[in-house]
């Protein structure tokens, strides 16, 4: 909990970005601040004094050096110009904090000199408190491509950010932190041209504030990936060169509210959160090498709240949706640029229960089998573990990325007519003829019609948080609304049959556009055969225009036998 006399320690934090996240600090908590930095905190000449236009002020700055009988270069005015601003800035901020109730000392420190920073903060804590919550904000650049780089390029880069927070937390022990906020970046999440350096230390707070929360649950700690700002280290060059790619810049406003945010007490299990556009690059062409992955994850029934609305015979299991997006995100995360678009043969060969007896590591291999054109990309995927010394092959399918999505087509046989006035059936309540989907997954909200041949379907999926999603969150493939997609056929099989089935196959998967949480869709899912084992079907889900969202062909579910549905 913030309070007034919370103490934070923010390293960057008289200039720039950082300055701005502590005022919006400042005036939503009026707490207490320990700002550090390298600038000097040195009196402003008398002769610059009212002066604020730039030009003007290096003119005058000119005439001093002049007056002293020196003979000024471009970089000496511009030095001595960036040192004025510099206080400048420290003095607006340390104001800015004072008018919104909040209190501040400034200390000129540079955080890789682990000796004066000791010292320095000892008599900063006398004066102002002992500190409760870091903000670790400092950071250079030395942009350049890498075979330009120099060791020193390297240092400058990678000693703020990763010495640093080291120095840092010798002086501020984490036991007694309530908050611990890394100021990372997107770079270090996809990675960015001229940045290996920044990319490198960034990911290095990105594993540091999960190994810190690991060792220290009860502190909230928070790497925060920013994408780039409308000020800050963004010149204008570089916010145009942004925007030809597509990357949008965070409004100050914004960004500084959304730090505010993620400091509330409802958003203290994330511990790396993505704020502003990736950094993509897509190559126009793409190497002719094919590549193999394997990816490792624990899955906990903890960290997975939705599994809770996903229970069969008494225990959570993993909806083979959920599987799916592992493996659709992970391609994607491959090759930044390129979307999830098609999937062949998904097959669940053995589902993923939390009985107690599942895997500690879950296993993706990914295998690229072709390349095409730079617009294409498709893998091999198979999911398994291994658990007492034997291999467990859990799911497999074939993935298709596209560069480019094709327009989704219209669905021409869509029936909204409503004859099933008095099908009256509850879809998710316990019993022999219902869906045992909890809250989660509960999708369907009416049946239009339903024939021998087919079933028409409305349905809505309610918004789930970032911490009921859990390790599965939503990206370019929701798997909650997937799931709902396959709910036509346990209804179909019950109000015909009464029997039951689970999803056992998908022949083919295509997917032109997400559909999102809170807004009516409709499925129309065509019987296309039935046997005593197994129900094989065309989902399509669409709007009400039919246009379609979504579309499986070949779904098949398995027929569950009658004592086991009745448990």
């Amino acid at each position: 909990m913030i309070d007034q006399t919370s103490v934070f320690l923010v390293s960057g934090g008289a200039k720039g970005i950082t300055a701005d996240c502590v005022i919006k600090l400042a005036q939503r908590y009026q707490c207490k601040f320990i700002l550090l930095g390298r600038s000097k905190p040195e009196p402003e000449p008398v002769w610059t004094e009212g002066c604020e236009d730039e030009a003007e002020l290096k003119k005058r700055i000119m005439e001093y050096f002049l007056a002293k009988g020196e003979k000024p270069t471009p970089a000496m005015v511009q030095k001595n110009f960036k040192e004025i601003s510099s206080q400048r800035a420290i003095k607006r901020t340390l104001k800015a904090i004072e008018q919104r109730g909040g209190k501040a000392e400034y200390l000129s420190v540079d955080v890789t000199d682990a000796v004066t920073l000791s010292e320095q903060l000892a008599g900063a804590v006398e004066r102002v408190g002992a500190v409760t919550g870091v903000i670790h904000g400092a950071g250079n650049l030395a942009d350049k491509r890498i075979e330009k780089k120099s060791v020193q390029d390297f240092e400058t880069v990678y000693a703020t950010k990763v010495k640093g927070l080291e120095n840092i937390l010798r002086c501020v022990p984490t036991s007694q932190l309530h908050h611990l906020i890394l100021f990372s970046s997107v770079v270090g999440f996809y990675g960015n041209v001229g940045q290996a350096d920044y990319a490198i230390a960034n990911e290095i707070l990105n594993k540091s504030a999960h190994l810190l929360k690991l060792n220290h649950p009860n502190c909230h700690v928070v790497a925060i990936n920013w994408g780039p700002w409308e000020s800050g280290m963004v010149s204008p060059e570089l916010k145009k060169a942004f925007a030809e790619r597509n990357i949008h810049t965070i409004p100050i406003e914004m960004g500084t509210q959304m730090l505010v945010d993620e400091l509330a007490p409802i958003n203290q299990e994330t511990v790396q959160a993505v704020i502003g556009s990736p950094l993509t690059y897509t190559p126009t062409v793409l190497a002719p090498e094919l590549k193999t992955y394997r990816i490792k994850r624990q899955l906990k029934l903890a960290a997975n709240p939705f599994l809770q609305d996903h229970v069969i015979v008494g225990n959570p299991v993993l909806p083979a949706t959920c599987a799916f997006s592992w493996i659709a995100h992970s391609c994607e995360q491959l090759y930044p640029g390129y979307q999830f678009f098609s999937c062949l043969n998904f097959k669940v060969l053995k589902g993923i229960i939390f009985d107690g007896q599942q895997a500690n590591e879950y296993t993706l291999d990914l295998e690229e089998i072709s390349k095409s054109d730079a617009n294409e990309i498709e893998f091999k995927a198979k999911i398994w573990s291994n658990h007492l010394g034997k291999n467990r092959y859990h799911f497999s399918a074939n993935i298709k990325l596209k560069r480019t999505i094709p327009l989704a087509p219209n669905y021409e046989f869509f029936n909204p007519e409503i004859t099933t006035s008095d099908f009256n059936q509850s879809f998710y309540q316990n019993g022999t003829s219902s869906l045992f989907h909890g809250t989660a997954f509960q999708g369907i909200k009416k049946i239009f019609n339903i024939s021998s041949e087919k079933i028409t379907i409305e349905c809505l999926l309610a918004n789930l948080t970032a911490r009921q999603q859990g390790q599965f969150p939503v990206q370019t493939f929701n798997p909650y609304i997937v799931d709902v997609q396959i709910h036509p056929l346990w209804i179909w099989t019950q109000h015909f049959y009464q029997l039951s089935c689970l999803p056992s196959e998908i022949k083919y998967f295509e997917q032109f556009t997400p559909v999102p949480f809170d807004e009516k869709f409709y499925i129309s899912c065509e019987i296309k055969s039935k046997t005593d084992s197994y129900l094989i079907a065309d989902v399509i889900t669409h709007d009400f225009q039919g246009k379609i969202y979504s579309q499986m062909l070949g779904a098949k579910g398995t027929i569950l036998p009658k004592q086991l549905a009745q448990l």
